[in-house]
């Protein structure tokens, strides 16, 4: 084991240009490592935390942007689970309730927040269903409570009357209104910060976080390990920076590519699915500051979600689309946009129409489609399903699988519980190659920015700030001490500034204006702010890497 430990200043935790040159260096030399991790999305991030947390040495390829994939698409929520209820699927629920509790009190505090649900009460939703949605929301409570989520964090569900749904949520229609149900669930303020921020506390224990380095080709390699145990891997990939191609040798691989894990992982069988967005201002919920749950109609256990974001826009989705080709950048169909503003729209006042688009977006489920090809049973907590089933009706529970080279892949789940899946998949490996390795510290382990929640109430920055960068805000606004037009808004329509986008070339691993634009701040989900934006963020940028 050379893993390090979690450094205490913010050098060891910076990831930019001049870090990954180097580290990349020292692997194209023949530097090995105890463990590869192939991908940079939610789970491939928690795999390399939690394995460096351990005392492994890893090091972390991503062909091109942490968090490029599905983990910038999601809803933004850490939820409870409450949809697999209905669906009788009990302990993926229980699983979500206790990540959400280990997101919300321990890791990410500074960046996940309670955020009251109304679902409304309207002819849609018969008093039967009611009854039944009343009813989940029962075992919701019983699972918050038995994952040791305090009432105050997380308040009990409740029946509304339609006074008090209205004042919820004042865009309602007040015709055929009998009141709400509300209860309360766990919302991220960025859900690509969290990635990021899970990448940078890894780097903090030693992790290599090596973006824009595309793996090609994994095989079993002699003389690749640094000890004991298994032959260990020789790596094939692409320095897609224009280093050209780069060998690297890893003990254990992690193939963590979400949809794309067939290409390394042939016998893992996926049914993506696509789920869409819409952007619109936050002036449809005529001030309003919680999220509905709205039911569709014929659909049993679904609902649209319609999500208040601290920008000034909101969400509503979610659609559920099989899909047959995987694209990088998946766009949303008219169809599903047609059916989200019509379901909306059944319980708002005043209808929305495509007027109301700012924008949409749409990402990719990796969902489960049966044990892998030749594979006798689940190798992990995967789950067995029809060949007819609908996408929408497929678990998300997670499969963690050991082919017979020992290359380990972990797929399925959901953003809620990528620590769990990390560790499952960390554990796997660590059978597989015959490492030697520390428990699993990551329940409790924060983030970079972490603190108890009084802590942050006392940090002397902007709400704006401590809410996406927690005990870091301080350094944020530091960068503009000899500058202070580093605190103006990069453009019209938003309240990012230029030191926030100077902090991610600096410390969070923005290599290109795009970086900055449409992940380390999420002005590209509108296209037309975007457009503006993305002039911005190169001048910074080229300002910023010059020196």
């Amino acid at each position: 084991m050379t893993g390090g430990t979690a450094a205490g200043g913010l050098g060891g935790t910076s990831l930019n240009g001049r870090r990954r040159e180097r580290e990349l260096a020292e692997l194209a030399a023949g530097r090995s490592v105890d463990l590869l991790v192939v991908g940079g999305g939610v789970t491939g991030v928690g795999v390399a935390l939690d394995a460096a947390s351990r005392g492994l040495s890893v090091a972390l390829a991503e062909a091109r942007d942490l968090a490029f994939g599905t983990s910038r698409w999601s809803s933004k929520l850490v939820h409870g689970g409450l949809r697999y209820l209905a669906h009788g699927d009990l302990p993926v629920a229980w699983e979500s309730a206790v990540e959400r509790d280990v997101l919300l009190r321990h890791t990410a505090p500074h960046l996940v927040r309670a955020l009251p649900i109304v679902t409304p009460l309207t002819g849609d939703l018969s008093r039967p269903g009611a009854t039944l949605v009343r009813a989940g929301l029962g075992v919701g409570d019983v699972l918050r409570r038995a994952a040791g989520t305090p009432r105050q964090m997380l308040p009990g569900s409740r029946r509304l009357t339609a006074v008090e749904t209205l004042g919820f949520a004042p865009a309602l229609r007040r015709t055929g209104l009998r009141g709400g149900l509300v209860y309360w669930d766990g919302q991220l303020v960025d859900d690509a910060r969290l990635v990021v921020a899970l990448a940078r506390t890894a780097a903090g224990f030693g992790a290599r976080v090596l973006t824009r380095l595309r793996v090609q080709q994994i095989e079993p390699g002699r003389g690749s390990g640094s000890g004991g145990g298994a032959a260990g891997f020789l790596v094939t990939a692409s320095d897609e920076l224009g280093g050209g191609p780069v060998t690297l040798r890893a003990r254990a691989v992690v193939n963590a590519t979400g949809v794309w894990a067939p290409t390394l992982a042939p016998g893992i069988r996926l049914r993506p699915s696509r789920g869409t967005h819409l952007v619109v201002r936050a002036g449809v919920l005529a001030g309003g500051r919680a999220a509905l749950s709205v039911p569709i109609p014929g659909e049993f256990g679904r609902f649209a979600l319609v999500l208040p974001q601290d920008d000034g826009r909101v969400y509503i989705g979610l659609t559920d689309v099989p899909v047959e080709s995987i694209t990088d950048v998946p766009e949303p169909g008219e169809e599903e946009i047609t059916e989200l503003l019509g379901v909306v729209s059944r319980v708002f006042a005043a209808p929305l129409d495509r007027a109301d688009l700012l924008g949409a977006f749409a990402g990719l489920r990796p969902l489960l489609d049966g044990p892998p090809a030749g594979h006798p049973r689940d190798a992990g907590r995967g789950s067995r399903v029809s060949r007819g089933a609908r996408t929408a009706d497929l678990s998300r529970r997670h499969l963690v699988h050991i082919d017979a080279g020992g290359l380990v892949t972990v797929v399925g789940g959901k953003l809620t519980t990528y620590r769990r899946m990390a560790a499952d998949a960390v554990d796997a490996a660590i059978t597989a190659s015959g490492l030697t390795a520390g428990p699993c510290r990551t329940t409790r382990l924060g983030l970079v920015g972490s603190a108890p929640r009084e802590r942050l109430a006392g940090i002397a920055a902007p709400a704006r700030l401590v809410e996406r960068y927690g005990t870091e805000a301080p350094r944020v606004l530091a960068l503009a001490a000899d500058a202070p037009e580093l605190l103006e808004p990069v453009g019209e329509a938003t309240s990012v500034t230029g030191a926030e986008w100077l902090f991610a070339i600096r410390h969070e691993g923005a290599l290109t204006a795009a970086d900055l634009v449409d992940r380390r701040s999420r002005i590209g989900l509108v296209p037309a702010e975007r457009r503006a934006a993305l002039a911005a963020a190169t001048r910074l940028f080229d300002h910023a890497t010059s020196r």
